[in-house]
């Protein structure tokens, strides 16, 4: 049983080269962002962000742990509330929300993975669905409409900028994104290629393997699925600055499916399928509206197709292609 884990181990060890490869890049790209962008383009990259914060931890949980949700949708609306909230009513800072949006949907996340992990397979994402389906209805009941407006929502403040820096509130609420971002993605690394991480990826792999070497699955699951509720809670959190307001239908149990085609098409499994993913989310629909004014998702629907159909694997795959191709010469 001991080399079952250290296969996954082995398997797991490669997450760490393309990531430290990869941030010399995403400064780079940000700085251009941050200097050449006008304040639509910041935003539009300011949301990028927020999206591969939140597809990263559903990556951790689909990917890494083999768990499918959905409805992590619903996180991502209770982290973009938790913010308007906490800004709103009490007056908390932006800067102090964020994380404290992100302790939220854990907790969330942990109370709601607790008894829902006892199912499997497609019982939980059953599950998950339901409370996709159900969180829109419950920010417009009259019971909470006090803290969440109801069908109204709540306006947020768009961060000032501190200490007099020569930036415009976009590019330093950008910047604030790019630290998040960057935070998020160095945790899930670490976390990656420690036991935590070798313990998920055993258990996505044969979880009957992995609990004969001494796991406990369902502390293992349950910590995951609050882990990943939290990163994409946080992601919400973010986009909820960047739209500067949040109402019940903007969190639909659309936004939960768009959240899965992300990773899917990204690159389930891999840090950087987030990154990509997120572009995905961004780009394709803005192409398909410009392609087709009347029918834009019969064109997004056909370009999902094509991907899946090219790039089973992902567009982080690619990278794997192309280290095979390289060795194979």
């Amino acid at each position: 049983m001991s080399n079952f884990l250290d296969r996954a181990y082995t398997a797991q060890r490669a997450v760490g080269i393309p990531f430290r490869l990869c941030w010399a890049g995403l400064f780079v790209v940000a700085a251009g962002v941050l200097f050449v962008g006008n304040g639509y383009q910041l935003f539009q990259a300011t949301m990028l962000l927020a999206y591969a914060v939140s597809l990263l931890g559903l990556n951790l949980l689909t990917g890494y742990n083999g768990q499918i949700s959905l409805g992590h949708g619903a996180f991502f609306g209770i982290g973009a509330y938790t913010v308007a909230i906490l800004m709103d009513r009490f007056g908390l800072p932006y800067w102090l929300v964020v994380p404290l949006a992100g302790v939220v949907s854990l907790v969330i996340g942990y109370a709601f993975a607790w008894p829902a992990l006892k199912l499997d397979g497609i019982y939980l994402a059953l599950a998950t669905f339901g409370l996709g389906v159900a969180t829109p209805q419950l920010l417009k009941c009259r019971l909470l409409e006090q803290w969440t407006g109801g069908v109204q929502g709540i306006a947020v403040i768009k961060p000032e900028v501190p200490l007099g820096l020569p930036l415009s509130q976009d590019q330093w609420l950008f910047l604030y994104a790019v630290l998040i971002c960057a935070i998020v993605f160095w945790m899930a690394n670490n976390l990656l290629r420690g036991a935590a991480g070798r313990s998920m990826r055993a258990i996505r792999d044969h979880a009957l393997a992995a609990e004969a070497t001494g796991l406990n699955i369902t502390t293992v699951k349950t910590k995951t699925f609050a882990l990943s509720a939290a990163y994409t809670g946080a992601g919400g959190a973010v986009s909820a600055l960047a739209v500067q307001f949040v109402a019940p239908d903007s969190f639909s149990m659309f936004l939960s499916i768009t959240l899965l085609v992300g990773i899917v098409v990204g690159g389930v499994g891999t840090l950087w399928g987030a990154a990509f993913g997120a572009v995905f989310i961004m780009v394709i629909p803005a192409f398909s509206e410009s392609v087709s004014k009347s029918a834009p998702w019969v064109v997004y629907g056909v370009l999902l197709i094509v991907s899946v159909y090219v790039l089973p694997g992902g567009i982080a795959a690619l990278g794997n292609r192309y280290r095979l191709m390289r060795s194979h010469r």
